[in-house]
């Protein structure tokens, strides 16, 4: 198995939730490690991948709304400085790929599955082979004890129960 190396630089961690019933926060993570090992990128069966985000990190483009999701009523980074997740297998779905792993969030860990699409290799300027990848996973906030939330006057609830995490990467071979 050769080891692959993130580029931060052209990788993101995301995610979006429904905002008052009506529209969507989306966010990332600015900060995170992740290992990737396989024998071929172009074969992702075989691979392991894992993640770890540092939650402080989380950006919603409002200092005020961040600093909520960093207290207790949500991640509450002092005691859950970090979200991870480990690849347990990896199936193939046609041209994409379905891995399965545990999340752990706030000391809860379940199984999530992604539906990952390979979007191809090239080489950069500097003669080193990229591979690029998307990922995308739903899952309920509250499962993982993310439960704060405020009822509207109009009815219905401020923050959503579904969370959509993205995924794109661009891995290079480890130096």
């Amino acid at each position: 198995m050769a080891k692959w190396t993130v580029d931060q630089s052209h990788s993101s961690v995301g995610f979006e939730v429904k905002h008052m019933m009506v529209s969507k926060v989306k966010g990332q993570f600015e900060s995170y490690t992740a290992e990737v090992e396989a024998a071929d990128l172009t074969d992702l069966t075989s691979a392991s991948i894992a993640f770890k985000l540092d939650v402080a990190s989380i950006n919603t483009r409002n200092d005020d709304r961040d600093n909520h999701l960093r207290s207790a009523d949500f991640f509450d980074v002092e005691n859950n400085p970090t979200i991870e997740f480990a690849s347990s297998s990896i199936t193939k779905d046609r041209d994409n790929y379905r891995v399965t792993g545990d999340l752990t969030i706030k000391e809860v860990t379940k199984p999530v599955t992604f539906s990952v699409e390979f979007n191809g290799k090239g080489t950069n300027p500097w003669g080193v082979e990229v591979y690029g990848f998307e990922a995308e996973a739903k899952i309920n906030r509250e499962e993982f004890g993310l439960t704060w939330n405020a009822a509207l006057e109009t009815g219905g609830v401020l923050v959503g129960k579904d969370i959509k995490i993205n995924v794109e990467l661009e891995v290079n071979p480890a130096a």
